[in-house]
């Protein structure tokens, strides 16, 4: 279990050094997520209608090693984009990953961009 959450790690935009395009922004559905597959990581990522932004993380809820992120349920708290786990109700920041609920485990968060309707996630490798 150790060994599939080390090859999830948290890409700040600047890191970036391999853009990988994901699909076309018709093919997300909003203010919900998706799941894409890069290399060996599930990634979920989420488009947030009202505020026009677009977030990615891994798949993986760290909790029970589930890959079921991509069908959270989203929203915010005090203004922090985030996602629960929709088996434990456990939230994560989509902006930075951390554990809403103040425990000690976290998800990788990835940037994303859109151009020309195509969405890319950033990655370090």
């Amino acid at each position: 279990m150790e060994e599939l959450l080390k090859q999830y790690q948290t890409v700040a935009e600047q890191q970036a050094i391999n853009w990988v395009r994901v699909g076309h922004t018709s093919d997300f559905p909003e203010n919900a997520g998706a799941c894409v597959k890069y290399n060996s990581k599930q990634i979920a990522v989420y488009y947030f209608s009202r505020t026009d932004s677009w977030y990615a993380c891994q798949n993986l809820c760290p909790h029970k090693m589930e890959m079921v992120l991509s069908r959270g349920m989203t929203g915010d708290s005090q203004g922090i984009p985030k996602v629960a786990c929709p088996l434990h109700k456990k939230t994560f920041s989509l902006e930075d990953g951390s554990n809403l609920n103040g425990e000690a485990y976290s998800i990788a968060t990835y940037p994303v961009r859109i151009q020309e309707g195509n969405v890319y996630i950033g990655f370090a490798d």
